[in-house]
């Protein structure tokens, strides 16, 4: 279980790393960690003894629900199959605790910026928690700036479960 755990932790990292720097995340990274997670169960081997019923209904309500948010022009289509991911691994059980804690984060990070925004005493601070400043791409929904890297965030939140949800 080691093994598989280690390696959930460096995909997570790896994720979280890149959404914070690029707000976005490459479909290379969230097939690498589906790829993963599905090793994990073939060999029995999963995090928190998931089932595969458990881990594929995760995956397919994290898919779900957030592709309403997407379709909406809320969140970005790699934060919606980062969370199918996430669900593989973690199983749905794990997946709300998650879901509430990356909000919460990144509420807080939407709030500290528009604070920023309008108060701008940490001029840094505020381009910091937009990101890179780059031309919206064609066919962007409506032409948004990211400013929320909410798969960081979920990234973040299935790293602290990790460590402290196995202990409930």
């Amino acid at each position: 279980m080691m093994a598989f755990a280690s390696t959930c932790l460096l995909w997570l990292i790896a994720t979280a790393v890149y959404d914070f720097r690029e707000r976005r995340v490459p479909n290379w990274l969230v097939l690498a960690g589906a790829i993963l997670a599905l090793g994990a169960l073939a060999f029995g081997d999963p995090l928190f003894d998931n089932t595969w019923r458990s881990s594929l209904l995760g995956a397919a309500v994290g898919f779900g629900c957030l592709l309403v948010f997407y379709a909406m022009g809320l969140m970005g289509a790699g934060d919606v199959k980062f969370t199918s991911a996430l669900g593989l691994w973690f199983g749905l059980s794990a997946l709300v605790p998650i879901w509430i804690i990356a909000s919460l984060m990144a509420g807080a990070h939407s709030f500290l910026w528009l604070a920023l925004k309008r108060w701008p005493f940490f001029p840094r601070l505020a381009l910091m928690l937009v990101g890179p400043s780059r031309v919206p791409e064609p066919g962007a929904s409506h032409g948004r700036l990211r400013i929320i890297p909410y798969a960081a965030y979920l990234a973040l939140a299935a790293a602290a479960w990790m460590v402290w949800g196995r202990q409930s």
